[in-house]
């Protein structure tokens, strides 16, 4: 743990999975700010609308702009947004909607640690020497444009395994040589959650890059955890709303082992039932299972629809039921200080589209002895 407050900002931010590991590490932290468009999509000219925004003398012309453009053009509300500022400590006025349209200048030097994921796009291949302009046309290209402005001692990117093998290699290749023109040191890998102590298989890549000169090498996290819990400890028969927090000193989770009840509405109807445990449809199957003591891959669609061989499914008492959206939750780490402030459905996309808290938890822990053994914390 670093003594003094990092100061971290986020992009594609979610329901800030490395705010609530923070949180749950009792590390002293700030938010700069965070950014994420909550999945409404609006069409204008990126370039020119950057520099017009780029154009303007202060924050809060900046923000109004493109909240205004927003309001101008669409009218879906930003419930991501919503779950983000109702846990964590931060000025509305710090929140922005596009990372398109942020200009990163106006944060030189003011963060520590920079994270964000961003859509496993394919890059060019016709300019496929030209590095950064590579990038063009796509949402890396708009993170690394942070990173070249805002300048963090550490940022943390984040993409699904695929991207490793994306085009024939070429986008991690592209995007390794980005990073490097950047001036950074980056040090690369797929985590699994469930070698981190959550019963959930979910393997994503994750890069750290440490602003150069470094002297020392990064251990990127790769001691596995036995995981302590099953899919069932986290349900709500067996502990009920409230029953999974974390220890307030060292961040693990604590389960209070009392039972509760669970809605009507989660279980399946006999139809309902039927249908999913056929294993698929048009050509596809996969082998129904359920009751697994390491939960499939938390789905963001999960709240719109039922495929036993792809969701999760718990048999109580002879009958088979959805995981709720609270327990979809505790399976990415978010004990139950989090608070669900949107509906059912929001809150299975949101959950479906973190990061798992504890594998953030394990990088962080990572860098911060890498950060004091480089410097004494000088870094920071």
């Amino acid at each position: 743990m670093i003594k003094r407050k990092v100061r971290i900002a986020t992009v594609f931010s979610g329901i800030g999975s490395p705010e609530f590991a923070l949180l749950r590490m009792n590390q002293p932290h700030e938010i700069v700010f965070a950014c994420d468009n909550g999945d409404r999509e609006i069409e204008y000219d990126h370039e020119r609308e950057l520099n017009y925004i780029r154009s303007l003398a202060s924050f809060d012309e900046k923000k109004e702009y493109v909240d205004n453009l927003y309001l101008s053009k669409t009218r879906r509300t930003n419930f991501v947004k919503q779950s983000y500022l109702s846990n964590y400590q931060l000025d509305p006025s710090r929140y922005y909607e596009d990372i398109c349209l942020l200009d990163g200048n106006d944060f030189k030097g003011e963060v520590d640690v920079f994270i964000g994921g961003s859509p496993c796009q394919s890059f060019s291949s016709v300019g496929y020497q030209q590095g950064f302009e590579d990038a063009r046309g796509t949402l890396f290209y708009d993170f690394a444009r942070l990173i070249q402005e805002i300048q963090p001692n550490v940022f943390v990117y984040e993409n699904v395994r695929g991207v490793t093998f994306h085009d024939k290699k070429k986008t991690i290749s592209i995007i390794n040589r980005i990073f490097d023109n950047l001036e950074y040191d980056v040090f690369s890998g797929v985590l699994d959650a469930k070698d981190f102590g959550i019963p959930q298989t979910r393997r994503r890549y994750f890069a750290v890059g440490f602003k150069r000169p470094i002297n020392g090498h990064f251990n990127f996290p790769q001691d596995k955890i036995d995981c302590m819990f099953s899919m069932t400890d986290f349900t709500i028969e067996n502990n009920f709303e409230g029953a999974v927090r974390f220890d307030k000193q060292n961040g693990k989770i604590i389960i209070d082992n009392i039972p509760g009840v669970v809605q009507s509405q989660y279980f399946l109807s006999a139809t309902v039932d039927h249908f999913v445990m056929q294993g698929g449809s048009g050509g596809f199957y996969q082998k129904p299972i359920t009751d697994l003591k390491i939960a499939r891959p938390i789905l963001a669609t999960m709240g719109n629809c039922h495929r036993a061989g792809i969701d999760n499914y718990i048999t109580i008492q002879g009958k088979r039921r959805m995981l709720t959206e609270r327990e979809a939750l505790r399976l990415m780490g978010f004990t139950d200080e989090f608070k669900i402030v949107v509906s059912r459905t929001q809150a299975y996309f949101q959950a479906g589209n973190s990061i798992v808290v504890d594998v953030m938890m394990a990088i962080f822990r990572e860098i911060f002895i890498f950060l004091e053994m480089e410097e004494g914390e000088g870094k920071l």
